[in-house]
This record gives C-alpha cells, sequence and structure tokens, in this order.
C-alpha cells in the first residue's frame, strides 16, 4: 500500500518533508506544455508539482485543466532546462508512493546534471544491491519525469532501458545534457 508523502527539494539536500496542504490546496491544476520534445503534461497540487507525464500518457485523476502561475513557472523551468539553460530546478514536489519508491526517487535526485547511474548502483546506494529490477519498477513508478531524473539510470553495460516517454527520448534528454 502506497503512502502519501510530501517533500520538497532543497538544493543539495534531496528531497525533504514538508507540511500538509490546507483544504484549499486539495485541488489538482494541470497543463499540457508545448515543448522541443513534445507535448508535456503538469500537474500540481496546492503549488507542489505532483506530476511531469509525456502526452498521451494518462493525466492525474480529477485534474482540472487550469494554467496556474505557479504551472507557468514550472514551465517556464522545464523549458530553460530543454533548452540547456538550467541544471537543477526549484520545484517544490510532492510525492506519493512507497518508503522504498521514495528511497529511491531521493536517490535518483542526486545523480548529477549529465552523469548516469546503473539500476545496481541505485540498488546499491539505496543499501539493497540485489534490488537492481525493483529499481527499475520505481523508476516506471516515477511521477516527475525529468525533474526526479529516471532517464539518468542506465543498464549495467550501459545500455538505455525502459522510460516512460520512450528510449529515443531518453537518449534526446542524455545527449541535452551531456553537450552542457
Amino acid at each position: 500500500m502506497a503512502t502519501l508523502q510530501l517533500y520538497s527539494k532543497r538544493p543539495h539536500c534531496g528531497i525533504i518533508p514538508i507540511r500538509e496542504p490546507s483544504a484549499k490546496d486539495a485541488m489538482i491544476y494541470q497543463a499540457l506544455m508545448e515543448t522541443t520534445i513534445g507535448p508535456v503534461g503538469i500537474a500540481e497540487k496546492g503549488q507542489f508539482l505532483t506530476h511531469l507525464f509525456f502526452h498521451p500518457q494518462k493525466s492525474p485523476d480529477g485534474a482540472v485543466e487550469k494554467w496556474t502561475p505557479f504551472l507557468r513557472d514550472v514551465s517556464k523551468e522545464i523549458k530553460e532546462y530543454l533548452h540547456g539553460k538550467r541544471k537543477k530546478f526549484d520545484i517544490p514536489l510532492r510525492l506519493s508512493g512507497t518508503d522504498f519508491q521514495m528511497s529511491v526517487w531521493n536517490a535518483l535526485l542526486t545523480i548529477p546534471y549529465g552523469e548516469t547511474r546503473s539500476y545496481r548502483e541505485i540498488a546499491e546506494q539505496i543499501g539493497n544491491a540485489k534490488a537492481c529490477r525493483a529499481v527499475g519498477m520505481a523508476n516506471h513508478w516515477n511521477p516527475i519525469a525529468i525533474i526526479v531524473p529516471c532517464h539518468r539510470v542506465i543498464g549495467s553495460d550501459g545500455s538505455l532501458t525502459g522510460f516512460g516517454g520512450g528510449l529515443t527520448l531518453k537518449q534526446q534528454l542524455l545527449d541535452l545534457e551531456a553537450t552542457q
């Protein structure tokens, strides 16, 4: 069973617990942005990013289509990243997952821009060297692609493996980061 975890990304600290949103912050807003890699969906709840997904992937249940000021800020940072002008994001995140998923996603946030790690290296980093496949599944369920950089995880032999946006997009993101 998944547990709800609230986090805010802080420089060099990964993700840390934050306050529970008030009832007025309970609405989920989403927007679809056009980017150099195609349509990208973003969603927020209480001014915390909850989803970044590649169209036509499923958007969050109950989300209302609306460009909020927060989503405009998120869109700006994503476009800066895609144009090679941003290496770190300043976006507060709200992630929901199991303790294992949270540990994997936190490990992903430690992978520097322009570098990669293998599934095995992530499994070792979280203290469970035999959990390579489980790390892959946690990557699969990562709700905030690019910002929680699951695209930076590759096979032990250096091969590209699964990515929600497809392997072509994964290679594009890795190439973008390698040229900066």
